[in-house]
């Protein structure tokens, strides 16, 4: 068995090496899944889309009715804290995760007791230049998992299981469809380009909002690239000029195999390169932004 790393993490108010760091077998995240996570990336040093995250942290907390253990500053020092002792790495990520907390085993939503608190800092190792150059294989599969796709939840066994498809056939994703019409894959959200114009599924219970969604109609406003939000076809995606998938792991990358079909020319589209440029360039200035730079004293 792989050791597990020394890396620093947070539990329940304390920080110490992640190999060390345990909860007890009652906890309804390990019982249940009964919790609620995000993931945050940060480059050299600085967190990307901090106030996004938190923000859909709060919303998916409270439609679980979990209290939030802290407020915006506090996850920031906490985020931050962690990203700080792993200077040795240029991007990372640091996962949160809140569970209901401790209680004896009951499917109801226990009241007053504490939530459980972790974080942890990963290497974030991003897609290589390949995977931009030519793009990505995915395949598809009917979305099997359940209408509140808009909570983060811990509960990821559907996630699981769909992610697996994709590996089993040697792809990158797994694009799910509900009823014909698209989902989202198994780990990220897709966008379909047709015209010159971004499409993505509607913002609603049945796909989790990516914190791209925001930052991607933001992007496509700064490079004139028409964006819209609908209810997608799957002829509709098949039949693309070029299909992406966005993530915080991810960025935004090109899709170009589909269930063995190439979509569009079969190789990385304009659209796609314009908007991962702009995604460089929103990093490049959120650095900036977040003064003093790793390395620099205040």
């Amino acid at each position: 068995m792989q050791a597990l790393p020394a890396t620093l993490c947070h539990l329940d108010g304390d920080y110490l090496p992640l190999r060390d760091a345990k909860i007890s077998v009652l906890d309804r995240g390990f019982i249940f899944g009964d919790g609620i996570y995000e993931v945050i990336p940060a480059y050299d040093g600085h967190l990307f889309c901090l106030d996004e995250h938190l923000a859909r942290l709060e919303r998916s907390l409270a439609e679980v009715r979990i209290a939030n253990p802290h407020d915006r500053e506090g996850w920031r020092a906490l985020a931050q804290r962690l990203v700080d002792s792993a200077a040795n790495e240029a991007t990372v990520s640091v996962y949160i995760q809140v569970t209901r907390g401790v209680a004896p085993r009951d499917h109801a939503m226990v009241q007053g007791i504490a939530p459980t608190v972790f974080a942890m800092v990963n290497r974030l190792t991003l897609p290589n230049e390949a995977a931009r150059t030519n793009g990505v294989k995915c395949v598809t599969a009917d979305e099997f998992r359940w209408a509140k796709a808009h909570i983060k939840s811990t509960s990821l066994l559907g996630a699981v299981i769909a992610r697996q498809i994709g590996v089993d056939a040697g792809a990158t994703e797994t694009v799910m469809f509900r009823d014909e019409w698209l989902s989202e894959a198994a780990s990220s959200n897709v966008w379909v380009v047709k015209d010159g114009t971004v499409y993505g599924p509607p913002r609603d219970n049945l796909v989790l909002t990516g914190i791209r969604y925001g930052l991607l109609e933001r992007l496509c406003a700064e490079r004139g690239i028409p964006f819209a939000l609908r209810r997608i076809a799957r002829e509709e995606v098949f039949a693309a000029d070029e299909l992406m998938i966005s993530s915080a792991t991810k960025e935004v990358l090109p899709v170009t195999l589909l269930d063995d079909q190439p979509i569009g020319n079969g190789r990385p589209g304009p659209i796609y390169q314009s908007l991962y440029a702009a995604y460089q360039e929103a990093k490049r200035r959120n650095a900036q932004a977040q003064q003093p730079p790793r390395g620099v004293s205040a």
